[in-house]
């Protein structure tokens, strides 16, 4: 079989503040397949933000193996990874296209070509119109798509997803979900998903990691076989609330 894109093997991570020891992930064991979004769930202050920047190498770990991509296909943390965080975190002084590019500007792209395809993204998530704009003539879920095209902006092999959708209203948020999962389908991209939401996890993955309480152990890890397209009518399927009730046993919800 061929080596998994995403490598993580009994990853440990201890913050030490004021020489005080703070174990925030202990023993965090899964891979990811290339083309997978992964749906990585748990309560809050469980470690998963933790996670999510260990992968993007913003943090370093304390024990155990992180790999992404391979000998055949190197990745380089500082172009192949998309972030989108809990808020958007335009520009305020830019325009929609140029906070889009900025990813462009850092990593030293062609500008023409950048603009041209900030333009594409901005038509896939459904801002087609809006490029011109500033961010405070958009509402929160114009922003957040604004901010996912920004991640997609220099053609990432992964994207990371610290709970994107947290802040908004709930209508809001179940529109982003569908676009989501339509943005991901097209796009083909590797995507992991941070969420306290776990309605929300399995309605968005093709698998799902739950973590415990902090530290993030891992509680499981399981394939979604619920078919792509999804609608929001599967959420009332019985296959659908099997997944939910089983994360929710695991977290010692009954």
């Amino acid at each position: 079989m061929s080596e998994a894109f995403i490598h993580l093997e009994g990853v440990k991570k201890i913050y030490r503040t004021r020489g005080v020891e703070f174990l925030a992930v202990s023993e965090a064991t899964f891979d990811v397949e290339q083309g997978e979004l992964v749906s990585l769930v748990g309560p809050s202050g469980c470690g998963k933000t933790t996670l999510l920047k260990i992968l993007a190498g913003l943090h370093g770990y304390d024990a155990g193996k992180v790999r992404i991509g391979s000998a055949r296909q190197p990745f380089n943390p500082a172009k192949d990874i998309g972030m989108v965080f809990q808020q958007p975190l335009l520009l305020k002084w830019r325009k929609i296209v140029d906070n889009v590019m900025l990813p462009t500007e850092i990593l030293g792209i062609p500008q023409d070509a950048a603009r041209k395809r900030a333009y594409e993204l901005l038509e896939l998530v459904g801002l087609k119109g809006h490029e011109e704009k500033y961010p405070y003539e958009l509402s929160g879920g114009m922003q957040q798509r604004a901010s996912i095209a920004r991640a997609l902006v220099h053609d990432p092999k992964l994207v990371l997803m610290d709970e994107p959708f947290g802040a908004l209203d709930a209508l809001t948020r179940e529109k982003m979900n569908l676009e989501l999962l339509r943005i991901w389908e097209e796009s083909k991209k590797t995507i992991i998903f941070v969420t306290h939401g776990i309605t929300e996890a399995v309605f968005l993955g093709t698998r799902v990691v739950v973590l415990t309480a902090g530290p993030a152990k891992m509680a499981d890890n399981f394939q979604v076989d619920i078919p792509m397209p999804r609608t929001l009518d599967v959420r009332n399927t019985e296959k659908f609330g099997e997944y939910t009730r089983r994360i929710y046993r695991l977290l010692g919800i009954e």
